[in-house]
């Protein structure tokens, strides 16, 4: 069994991430041998070992190929979102029960701890998602979405810790009511905005309802409580 006829390069090797995806979610990347992967996606190892170097470049690259289709989806579906919209959406999806190639993240991260051969690629790949987020941060600063003041990095580290975090928490183990966390994530980003922006913003309750505005002994009413200002990064 080597190359399947009529079937070009490229439609071997989606066809090799996919059933890697479905492999490593099924047995984990320890219980998980190439030829088994092989085997799942109708070709030879060879053919395997022409498309990838490794089972660690494999597990990766289905990483990599997962994460793609989720970005194309959201952009499909909308591709005017601003940034402080696409870090909304993205995280409002995380503690949402998702397909299995959505914890092939765990797989990766517990055998990085154990296997340099999955820790370089992953170092790299993480840092692709960090770089691609920071880069999103400051799209969002350019366009006075989000607090010029805020470290891309350090936002983009903040939001790699959620996302995989979210991939260990699963909703079996431990779940949150949507509508709640969202308003949760509403209050973030509301929070890492500009500071005239956000207290331009009304507050929002936990039910997503908008705080109503404070009224003075004399009748008058006075504006929603803004946040405290943000204390200045030291130098």
């Amino acid at each position: 069994m080597g190359r399947i006829a009529g079937v070009t390069a490229a439609e071997t090797r989606e066809r090799l991430l996919k059933a890697a995806a479905e492999v490593f979610a099924a047995r984990g990347y320890d219980g998980t041998r190439v030829a088994d992967i092989a085997a799942a996606a109708g070709v030879s190892n060879g053919a395997l070992y022409a498309h990838f170097g490794s089972k660690a470049e494999l597990l990766v690259a289905a990483l990599r190929a997962h994460g793609r289709r989720i970005l194309a989806g959201l952009f499909a579906a909308d591709p005017d979102r601003s940034a402080a919209e696409l870090l909304l959406v993205l995280g409002r999806r995380l503690p949402r029960p998702r397909e299995a190639p959505g914890y092939l993240v765990v797989e990766a991260l517990v055998a990085a701890r154990r296997d340099e051969d999955v820790a370089r690629p992953m170092r790299d790949y993480v840092g692709e998602r960090a770089d691609w987020i920071a880069e999103l941060v400051r799209t969002g600063q350019g366009d006075g979405e989000l607090d010029p003041g805020l470290s891309p990095d350090a936002l983009a580290h903040f939001c790699l810790l959620l996302a995989m975090g979210s991939a260990l928490i699963t909703p079996d183990l431990h779940a949150v009511d949507d509508a709640e966390w969202s308003a949760l994530l509403t209050r973030v980003v509301a929070a890492i905005a500009p500071a005239e922006r956000a207290e331009s913003s009304p507050s929002v309750s936990p039910d997503g309802a908008e705080s109503p505005p404070v009224v003075s002994p004399d009748g008058a009413e006075s504006p929603p409580i803004a946040p405290p200002e943000r204390a200045e990064n030291p130098q």
